[in-house]
């Protein structure tokens, strides 16, 4: 593993599969009696949010909890940023307190990678998304949730993706979750579709690897799973589409199109969904989405990352001694 997780493109197949089977490991914490490992203990990570969040947010501190680590929670609003303190500033302030790790999440692509190069801290850092940039970890989670859907539990560890095909609908242009599964998704050998209307597809998208369509109900019957994507009102200063009916109606999810899926296959969303736009009740509330089972792995997945960035090398989850064992 590297020292920081900036980017989903920076991660190996051997990489991502390492983090994957690790969240296997941690995945079983949830199941004990009392969720936490010691394997942090001592250790201070700050979750450095600059930018709205719940999910990632609360996700990332319920992960770090649970692997023992004291947790600094550093929201913008009410700090000295809406002051006008700069990001070095903030980062000199963590380092001076001696944290072991910051999470860090901002409006401006790039912060992470400028707070990792820059020299300020002497830390791992963990980008928990940068903009419309990248988003590492939920394309982890995303991935780790396809494969024990797709791929099932009990394949054994080491599993990839490989000839799974993976659709992707929505606002792809705004979408650093887009951006990060599609890179993640090909090196695990899946075979990923954007699904978009024209206006919501990136310049320069032919240069990813992965293909792009903008009839979703012809991709819909090959696909493994599709990932609705949240149309990013908050990022849009011009009009992308006509209406939102005129959007749901093209690509809007509904039961009668999850119908034209294969049986096996899921619905999946990073969250939160725009119910009755992007996607129905009826499609959202059914067994065939995973967006529960999305959140709940984020943990796990994040668990993992922290683990592997700051834990060591001895095993993530250490086995369960037996009465025999323990009465020699």
């Amino acid at each position: 593993m590297m020292r920081h997780l900036i980017s989903a493109a920076d991660l190996t197949r051997d990489d991502a599969v390492l983090i994957l089977d690790t969240a296997e490991e941690m995945a079983r914490v949830a199941d004990r009696p009392i969720r936490k490992l010691p394997t942090l203990r001592g250790r201070t990570i700050c979750n450095l949010f600059f930018e709205d969040s719940t999910r990632t947010r609360i996700s990332f501190e319920a992960a770090e909890k649970r692997l023992s680590a004291d947790v600094i929670n550093f929201a913008a609003k009410g700090s000295s940023v809406s002051k006008g303190e700069s990001l070095k500033d903030t980062a000199q302030t963590l380092e001076a307190m001696g944290v072991d790790a910051v999470v860090i999440r901002h409006s401006a692509s790039g912060a992470p990678f400028r707070l990792a190069t820059s020299g300020w801290i002497d830390a791992p850092v963990i980008n928990a998304g940068d903009g419309t940039h990248q988003h590492p970890t939920q394309a982890l989670l995303d991935a780790f949730t396809m494969r024990r859907r797709l791929v099932g539990r009990d394949a054994g560890l080491g599993r990839d993706l490989a000839g799974k095909r993976i659709t992707l609908v929505g606002d792809v242009l705004h979408s650093r979750v887009a951006r990060s599964n599609v890179d993640l998704l090909h090196t695990l050998g899946a075979e990923v579709t954007l699904v978009a209307p024209p206006t919501l597809v990136p310049v320069g998208v032919e240069s990813w690897p992965c293909d792009v369509s903008y009839d979703l109900d012809s991709v819909l019957p090959k696909s493994d799973a599709v990932m609705m994507l949240r149309v990013q009102r908050e990022r849009m200063n011009a009009a992308f589409f006509p209406t939102e009916r005129e959007y749901s109606r093209r690509y809007g999810l509904d039961g009668d199109r999850m119908a034209k899926m294969p049986e096996h296959a899921i619905v999946m969303h990073p969250g939160p969904m725009v119910r009755g736009m992007e996607i129905t009740a009826e499609v959202a509330d059914s067994d065939r989405c995973t967006v529960v089972e999305q959140v709940a792995n984020g943990v796990s997945v994040r668990m993992a990352v922290l683990y592997l960035l700051l834990g060591g090398s001895e095993p993530a989850v250490a086995p369960a001694t037996t009465r025999t064992e323990e009465s020699k």
